[in-house]
C-alpha cells in the first residue's frame, strides 16, 4: 500500500538525518502530505463506487473533504518550511495551513456525527446520550491530562495552531469511540470508523509525548515518522470497508454497554496520579472537576438502569402471569382449563383421597351453531360459563374442559354434588345469554375411591354423563359399579362397525310401500341390517348411533345408497317401468352436512343409470333445522330432480312451517299417530282426538300438492281407517314386512303376473 511505504520512506529518512545528517530537517514536512494524497485517493475511489450504500457513501465523501483539505494544510506547512529551511525548527505553522488541517478535523468530526446508531425508543436515545457524554468526559480528561495540559506547561511550548489542531484530533478520536460503540452493524463499518478517527489522535497523542519530552527536537521523529502513518491508517479504514462489503454483516451487539464504566476507570487515573503526588495545579484541577461531573452521571446512569431494571422485572412478573394464566384457563369464558383441572385433581386425590367431579355436557349445542351460528354459540357458552360459576361459587372449581362441555372439581368433605346437579339442571330452564336461549345439560357425576386416579375418575365421570344422555338428555347420573360396561360395549361397538364395513358384514333389506287400496307396490324404502358374525343380526336402532357418534354414517349411508341405486335400476330392467315408482333411503344429519354428500349422489345415479326422479331420499325434521349448509344441499338435491320425503312428520316443533320453506315432495306421518288410530270405544270425540292430526297433516299436504305417507301400519283395521281419512299409500309390517332384494323381487314377479294381487299375496313374509 503506497501509504505505508510512504511513512516507512519517513521512518528511514529520519533515521538517516539523526544519524548521518541527511538532508535538511525541512523534508520531514513532506512525508505526511505526500501520504495523505494517496490516503485521499484511495477514499476518492471506494466513494465512486455504485453498489456503496447511501449512508456509506455520504460518510466517505465526508471523509474524502477532510482528508483532502487537511492534505493541503500540510502540504501547505511542507511549503513553507522548504522556504524556510534554516528557521524550521522554531519556526510556527502558518495560520492559512493549520485552519485547513483545522477544518479537515471539524469535516471529520461532522462525518462521524452524521453516521446513525441503531434505532431506539426514546428512553433509550436519553440512557445512550448520557452514556456516551460520560465517555466523552472520561476520554477528554485523560488526553487533557497526559496530552494538551503538559504541552502548554513544556519547557519548549508549542505554537497555539499545533495546540489547537491536537486538541481537535483529540476531539474526533474521542467523539468516534463514543459513537462507533453505538453503531449496529450499518452500512458505515465500526471498525472503519475507528481507523479513520485514530488517524487523528494516535498520531496527535505520539506527537504531544514527543513535544513535552523533547521539545523542538521532537519534531523531525514526530513530521517524519509519527505524521505519515496518520493517512496509512485512513487507507487500512477504507480497506476495512471493502472488506465489510464483501462478507456478510455481522451482529455486532450492544459493545457500547461497558463504555460509561471504562470511562469512569479511565478519568480515574489521573486522580490517582493526584493522590500519589501529583501537583495539583490548574490542568489538574480541570481533571478534578470532570472526575466529579463524570461520578454524578454515573450516578444519574445508576439511578436510570435501577428504575428501567425495577420497570423490567415487573413487566416480566406481569408477563408470567399473564402466560400462566392463559396456560391455566379458558380464553373465551376464563374459567379454568383441562390442564388446570387435572393438575387440581391430582393435587387433591394426593392428600385426601376424596374428591368429587361432575362433567357437564350441554345438549345439541351443534344445532345453535348450526342455525344461529358460531358467535351467538361463543356467546352461549360464555353465559353458561358465567352460571356455572355463580352457582358452583367458593364450593369448587369450575372448568370448561373444551367445546360444550364443562366439568366442576368439589374437594370440600360436605360438598354434595348431586345437590348442585339439581341447581344447574335448574338455572338451566331458564332462557340465558342476550339471546335468551333455553340450553339443557346433561351430568354425570364421579365419585373418587381410595386409590383412585385422574384417568380413572375422569372416565368414571364420563360413562356417568353418556349414561344420561342414553337416558334422555337433560338430567345428571351418578357413576355406580359396572355402569362403564355397556357404555364401553356401546362405544366398541364403534370399532367394529368400522369392521363391518370393510368385511360386508352389512346387508340392505327393502320394506315395500303399497296403495292401501289395492295393495299395490309402487315403490321402497331400504333399510340396513348388520349381520355381526358373533352376535347375530345387530338392530339399527343399536349401531346407528354408533355410526353417527363416530362419523360412520357418511361411508355407511354412502353404501347403502350406491346399493340401492344399483338394486332399483335392476329392478326396473327386470320388471319394466311401471313395476316400481320409487326407492327411498333415510339421510341423516351428518350425511347432509358433509360437502361431498351430492356428488356422492351424483355418483351413485351416473353409475347405477337410476333415473333421478325414481330416488327418493327421506330427512327428518332434525335433520333439515340443522342450518344454510344442509338447507343448500337440500335444494341443490331437488333441482337435481330427486324427490325429498320428510319422515318421521309431525313429531318436530316446526311441522307446518317446514312444508313451505322445505323443498319436500313427500310428508309420511310418523307411525306416533297412527298407534290407536282404529280403537273404537264409542266415544266419537275421544275417536276424533286420535285421528286429528292424521287427518289435518294430509288435508294440509293435499292443499299443498304433496304426498303423502303413513307409516307403521300394523293392522286392517288402521289401513281402513287412514284410507277413510285421505290416505292412499302406507308402509308397516301389516301390509309388508322389509325383505331382502330376492324376496322383493318375488313380490314384483307375483304383482306382474296378477295384476289384482290381493293383500295376502302381497303381504310377503
Amino acid at each position: 500500500m503506497a501509504t505505508v511505504a510512504v511513512a516507512v520512506s519517513g521512518t528511514a529518512w529520519c533515521v538517516a538525518y539523526l544519524t548521518v545528517g541527511a538532508g535538511t530537517e525541512a523534508l520531514a514536512y513532506t512525508f505526511a502530505p505526500v501520504g495523505g494524497v494517496f490516503a485521499a485517493v484511495a477514499v476518492h475511489r471506494l466513494a465512486r463506487r455504485g453498489d456503496l450504500a447511501p449512508v456509506a457513501r455520504r460518510f466517505w465523501r465526508a471523509a474524502l473533504l477532510a482528508v483532502t483539505v487537511i492534505t493541503v494544510g500540510y502540504a501547505w506547512l511542507a511549503l513553507d518550511m522548504l522556504t524556510h529551511a534554516a528557521q524550521a525548527r522554531t519556526r510556527t505553522m502558518p495560520v492559512p495551513a493549520a485552519a485547513c488541517v483545522a477544518i479537515g478535523f471539524c469535516v471529520a468530526i461532522w462525518a462521524v456525527a452524521r453516521v446513525p446508531v441503531a434505532a431506539t425508543g426514546r428512553a433509550e436515545r436519553w440512557r445512550m446520550l448520557l452514556d456516551r457524554t460520560i465517555a466523552f468526559l472520561g476520554c477528554t480528561a485523560v488526553l487533557w491530562y497526559v496530552g494538551l495540559a503538559p504541552m502548554l506547561s513544556a519547557r519548549e511550548p508549542w505554537s497555539r495552531q499545533a495546540m489547537v489542531l491536537v486538541g481537535l484530533a483529540f476531539l474526533v478520536t474521542v467523539g468516534a469511540a463514543t459513537k462507533v460503540s453505538y453503531v449496529m452493524g450499518g452500512p458505515v463499518d465500526r471498525t472503519a470508523i475507528r481507523l479513520v478517527a485514530a488517524a487523528g489522535g494516535v498520531p496527535a497523542g505520539i506527537v504531544a509525548v514527543l513535544a513535552v519530552q523533547y521539545g523542538y527536537a521532537g519534531g523531525v521523529p514526530a513530521q517524519a515518522i509519527v505524521m505519515p502513518f496518520a493517512p496509512a491508517l485512513v487507507a487500512f479504514g477504507v480497506a476495512a470497508q471493502r472488506r465489510a462489503d464483501l462478507g456478510p454483516r455481522r451482529d455486532q451487539g450492544r459493545s457500547g454497554v461497558l463504555l460509561p464504566y471504562l470511562a469512569v476507570v479511565a478519568v480515574d487515573l489521573p486522580l490517582l496520579a493526584l493522590a500519589c503526588g501529583a501537583p495539583l495545579h490548574w490542568p489538574s484541577r480541570v481533571v478534578v472537576i470532570a472526575a466529579v461531573l463524570v461520578t454524578g452521571l454515573v450516578t444519574v446512569r445508576q439511578f436510570l438502569a435501577f428504575r428501567e431494571n425495577t420497570l423490567l422485572l415487573r413487566n416480566t412478573r406481569l408477563q408470567e402471569e399473564r402466560l400462566q394464566y392463559q396456560v391455566s384457563h379458558d380464553g373465551l369464558t376464563g374459567l379454568a382449563n383441562r390442564a388446570l383441572f387435572r393438575g387440581r385433581l391430582t393435587t387433591a386425590l394426593a392428600r385426601t383421597g376424596r374428591a368429587a367431579v361432575l362433567l357437564v355436557d350441554l345438549d345439541d349445542f351443534k344445532t345453535v351453531n348450526d342455525l344461529l351460528g358460531h358467535g351467538v354459540g361463543d356467546q352461549l357458552l360464555v353465559s353458561v360459563a358465567q352460571l356455572l360459576a355463580a352457582e358452583v361459587g367458593d364450593d369448587g372449581l369450575p372448568v370448561r374442559v373444551g367445546g360444550d362441555e364443562f366439568a366442576v372439581l368439589l374437594t370440600a368433605p360436605d360438598a354434595d354434588p348431586e345437590e348442585l346437579a339439581g341447581r344447574l339442571l335448574a338455572a338451566l330452564n331458564q332462557p340465558i345469554s342476550e339471546h335468551r336461549l333455553l340450553v339443557q345439560a346433561s351430568i354425570g357425576i364421579a365419585d373418587a375411591q381410595p386409590g383412585a386416579t385422574v384417568d380413572a375418575v375422569l372416565r368414571d365421570a364420563d360413562v356417568a354423563m353418556y349414561t344420561a344422555k342414553q337416558r334422555g338428555k337433560a338430567s345428571f347420573v351418578r357413576y355406580t359399579e359396572g355402569m362403564g360396561e355397556p357404555v364401553l360395549a356401546h362405544m366398541q361397538l364403534g370399532g367394529e362397525l368400522r369392521r363391518a364395513l370393510d368385511d360386508g358384514e352389512l346387508r340392505v333389506v327393502y320394506q315395500p310401500i303399497l296403495r292401501l287400496a289395492d295393495h299395490r307396490v309402487i315403490g321402497v324404502e331400504a333399510l340396513v341390517r348388520w349381520h355381526h358374525p358373533t352376535r347375530g343380526v345387530i338392530s339399527p336402532a343399536e349401531f346407528i348411533p354408533a355410526a353417527e357418534r363416530t362419523g360412520l354414517i357418511v361411508p355407511l349411508g354412502r353404501y347403502v345408497l350406491r346399493e340401492t341405486c344399483h338394486q332399483a335400476a335392476a329392478w326396473l330392467a327386470e320388471y319394466g317401468p311401471d313395476a316400481l315408482e320409487e326407492a327411498g333411503l333415510n339421510v341423516s344429519a351428518r350425511q347432509l352436512h358433509d360437502p361431498d354428500f351430492v356428488a356422492d349422489v351424483t355418483a351413485a345415479l351416473t353409475d347405477s343409470g337410476l333415473p333421478c326422479r325414481r330416488l327418493v331420499l327421506e330427512v327428518t325434521e332434525s335433520a333439515v333445522l340443522r342450518g344454510q349448509q344442509v338447507s343448500r344441499t337440500l335444494y341443490e338435491l331437488d333441482r337435481m330432480g330427486i324427490r325429498l320425503a320428510l319422515d318421521d312428520f309431525g313429531t318436530g316443533e316446526s311441522s307446518l312451517s317446514l312444508l313451505r320453506a322445505f323443498p319436500a315432495a313427500i310428508v309420511k306421518l310418523d307411525k306416533s299417530f297412527v298407534d290407536g288410530i282404529e280403537i273404537d270405544d264409542g266415544r266419537p270425540a275421544a275417536a276424533d282426538a286420535r285421528q286429528a292430526v292424521a287427518r289435518a297433516v294430509v288435508q294440509l299436504a293435499h292443499a299443498l300438492g304433496l304426498d303423502t305417507v303413513a307409516e307403521g301400519v300394523e293392522s286392517a283395521e288402521q289401513a281402513a281407517v287412514l284410507r277413510d281419512l285421505g290416505y292412499t299409500v302406507g308402509q308397516g309390517y301389516h301390509l309388508a314386512r322389509p325383505m331382502t332384494a330376492g324376496e322383493f323381487g318375488v313380490l314384483l314377479d307375483r304383482q306382474r303376473s296378477a295384476p289384482g294381487l290381493t293383500r295376502g299375496s302381497a303381504a310377503a313374509r
